[in-house]
């Protein structure tokens, strides 16, 4: 009885981050803590990029905290609630009428940042009164009673400033 349900928990473990991959590409990550004199995977920030389904051309990157390790290499381990979120337009940004709009927000990305109950969400928020699109990134655990989070801001559509006339050189006053 007990070596079925180790094996399904092992391999939800291993599975989970396969699972919880949508359209999500890894961009790159930078080694921060050697762990096992170098034998396991070693503490990492992790860049991750992903597209906005309801708003076209907006992507956003996500850094986080992966934990490294024995632990960390199989997926039992708990990634720390650090992150850091920065998103861009990438052409006209087009907002979808499915997207949901009101002060809750819609999830637009998560991820599994340990093996029971924590996650790091994005919500995406419409600002119609400044034409914006607003992402904030939380953690689902409560660090001292309240999670983490981030904010970035995409601007919908920007209205081109017109230049100022320029000083005329008769204009300059004479030495």
């Amino acid at each position: 009885m007990r070596r079925p349900a180790l094996a399904l928990l092992a391999a939800v473990a291993l599975a989970g981050p396969a699972l919880a991959a949508d359209d999500t590409a890894q961009i790159g990550y930078v080694n921060t803590a050697l762990t096992n004199l170098g034998l396991t995977r070693s503490h990492r920030i992790v860049i991750e990029r992903f597209d906005d389904p309801e708003v076209r051309n907006v992507s956003c990157y996500l850094s986080q905290a992966r934990t490294g390790g024995i632990s960390g290499m199989v997926g039992v381990a708990e990634d720390p609630a650090r992150f850091s979120i920065s998103c861009t337009a990438t052409g006209p940004v087009e907002i979808s009428p499915g997207a949901a709009r009101g002060e809750r927000g819609e999830i637009v990305h998560e991820n599994s940042t340990s093996l029971f109950f924590k996650e790091t969400r994005v919500h995406r928020f419409i600002d119609t009164q400044r034409n914006a699109v607003v992402y904030m990134v939380w953690s689902t655990k409560l660090v001292e009673g309240s999670p983490f989070s981030a904010v970035a801001v995409v601007p919908v559509a920007v209205t081109p400033v017109a230049p100022t006339p320029a000083s005329s050189p008769a204009a300059a006053p004479a030495r």
